[in-house]
């Protein structure tokens, strides 16, 4: 018998795998960290790894920090001693079933509490159409997690919308209870590599059944295109919002800077984390088999940064470029980056001189070509006096996101990524006014729009359309394969952004986090820290009531056979 050695039992009882030195996972001593991008995955890294006795330097390229969650002042709008109005890059969105990014904002302080504490509950969703018929708003609630109040998730999503038939809604609730009562390898297997649209069979019924629950359902709460996405990763986030018995909808009460980015950025540099803005990452050299040094372009002047582990919490787009030869031969599997997918999710704000609240939660505006989705704001920020912002006639936020950048608009016959700054604005608003007063009754007048902002990531030159420098990962059919675990085959190199393999599965907040996570535990095994206690990770979990029929499947799958409700 094998003796195991007194470092092998202590290391097996911390729950770590010891890895031998001529592995990939070399032995890494030292406890020097940079992380490469200081947005939601950077700061989440530097979080746990200072809390456990890492010396943390964040490098981070925007002179703002937080990354793509940061808030964006408008420029030159504050006058009188206000400050500039507030803006956002896109999505905000805290489902319920998010842990880890929840986790950590319980750990930061915020006026006496922490900027947990900053997160409120959107009370309903609101699905707006453009010809004449009103508003479906639909009431948001968590469920107990039990057999019938699951078909009482599914009916409150679906029973507000009489333009469905009978056999479209019980088809959609069919292949819903499919999903649910399917595998982990037929989930894997086959999923995987469909859309939602076809898995949903958009194409087999009407205008409707698309618009509400392939295309609506998606753009949402999952933030995500129903034509693109696998049918696995949708599946599971809308199996979450309908059956996990948390609150499906929660958003901050201030500007997202305001009350988590800048509380969470000073309770870092308390523990001394050294955090760098304007500081670009430009090349990445190799020494032996790992990263020796890191080019960062900070302020026009290009450092050599060095240190013990190297964690890149940059989105994919950014890393390819410093994926040079060398850096490919000691890890070829990351090549395979270049087969994941983005596209565009951008925010507009329209700043009004009254408030209007539209709905008490997200709005969708099904029939827009350019997928808006929207948010009222001072409903929601019952700390923050507007009138402290811009010149002070602000009395109203409408926070939009632009979500297809490919479809030709209402009013110039262009696509979004073809119009110029002014055409896109005018777009947007020509867009909700169709849907918001398709009853004859005025929820928005243009002349009530005081100012507007467009994300400063999209960025115009001439009279063309603008380039996008912050695109959103997509989890196209089949790309999980080719997304890469927190570790690398590099020995001193960690992945800790939206793109890696996680079990959220979906380019989020609270995906960046867990990937930060699980990029710290891979450096703690590393450097063999036996005693010190790992990050926690929570898997989805999915109600009991399903287990049955999943274990069915399991049994037809292995016999390669459909599940039994396709």
């Amino acid at each position: 018998m094998k003796r195991r050695t007194f470092l092998g039992v202590l290391a097996g009882a911390a729950g770590v795998q010891l890895v031998p030195r001529s592995a990939a996972a070399t032995v890494i001593t030292g406890n020097r960290v940079a992380v490469l991008g200081g947005g939601v995955g950077g700061m989440s890294a530097a979080h746990e790894l200072v809390e456990r006795g890492f010396k943390v330097t964040v490098y981070e390229r925007q002179s703002i920090p937080g990354g793509k969650a940061r808030s964006v002042g408008a420029p030159g709008t504050g006058t009188g001693g206000r400050r500039d109005l507030p803006g956002e890059h896109g999505f905000r969105f805290f489902p319920g079933f998010y842990q880890h990014v929840t986790d950590t904002m319980k750990r930061i302080p915020y006026a006496g509490h922490s900027a947990f504490d900053n997160l409120v509950e959107a009370s309903a969703l609101t699905l707006s159409l453009a010809d004449d018929r009103p508003d479906i708003t639909v009431p948001l609630a968590s469920f107990p997690i039990t057999l019938d109040d699951v078909v009482r998730g599914i009916q409150l999503v679906l029973g507000p919308l009489p333009q469905l038939s009978a056999d479209e809604i019980l088809h959609f609730g069919t292949r819903m209870l499919q999903f649910m009562t399917s595998c982990d390898d037929r989930r894997f297997g086959q999923y995987e590599f469909m859309s939602w649209w076809d898995f949903v069979d958009a194409d087999d019924y009407s205008d409707e059944y698309r618009k509400f629950l392939a295309i609506g359902l998606t753009r949402n709460l999952v933030a995500a295109r129903a034509e693109e996405a696998n049918a696995r990763t949708v599946g599971r986030i809308v199996t979450q919002l309908i059956a996990s018995g948390k609150p499906l909808d929660r958003l901050l009460n201030g500007p997202t800077s305001d009350v988590w980015i800048n509380p969470w950025l000073a309770y870092l540099q308390s523990r001394g984390v050294a955090y760098h803005t304007d500081a670009m990452v430009e090349g990445i050299t190799m020494s032996g088999g790992r990263i020796g040094s890191v080019a960062v372009n900070m302020g026009g002047a290009v450092q050599n940064v060095t240190a013990d582990h190297y964690v890149f919490a940059m989105p994919v787009e950014r890393l390819l470029p410093l994926l040079d030869p060398s850096v490919l031969a000691a890890d070829p599997s990351l090549a395979e980056l270049s087969q994941l997918s983005t596209a565009w999710m951008n925010g507009i704000q329209l700043y009004l001189d009254r408030d209007v609240p539209v709905s008490p939660g997200h709005t969708v505006y099904l029939d827009s070509p350019w997928a808006l989705t929207s948010i009222s704001q001072a409903q929601f920020w019952p700390h923050f006096d507007l009138a402290g912002f811009g010149d002070g006639s602000v009395r109203g936020i409408l926070s939009i996101d632009i979500s297809n950048f490919d479809e030709v608009g209402v009013l110039y016959g262009k696509a979004a990524r073809d119009c110029t700054k002014q055409e896109i604005y005018d777009e947007v608003v020509a867009q909700l006014t169709q849907s918001l007063n398709n009853t004859g009754h005025t929820v928005l007048d243009p002349s009530w729009i005081i100012d507007w902002f467009l994300d400063p990531s999209l960025v115009f030159s001439g009279s063309g359309g603008p380039t996008n420098e912050e695109a959103l990962l997509i989890n196209t059919a089949g790309s999980w394969q080719y997304r890469p675990q927190a570790s690398t085959a590099i020995p001193n190199m960690y992945l800790a952004a939206d793109f890696v393999k996680t079990d959220v599965d979906l380019a989020t907040m609270e995906g960046a986090n867990e990937a930060a996570r699980a990029a710290t535990n891979a450096i703690l095994d590393r450097a063999l820290r036996i005693f010190t206690p790992r990050c926690r990770l929570w898997p989805l979990q999915e109600s009991i009531v399903f287990a049955p029929g999943k274990l069915d499947d399991q049994v037809r799958w292995n016999l390669g056979l459909p599940h039994i409700l396709a």
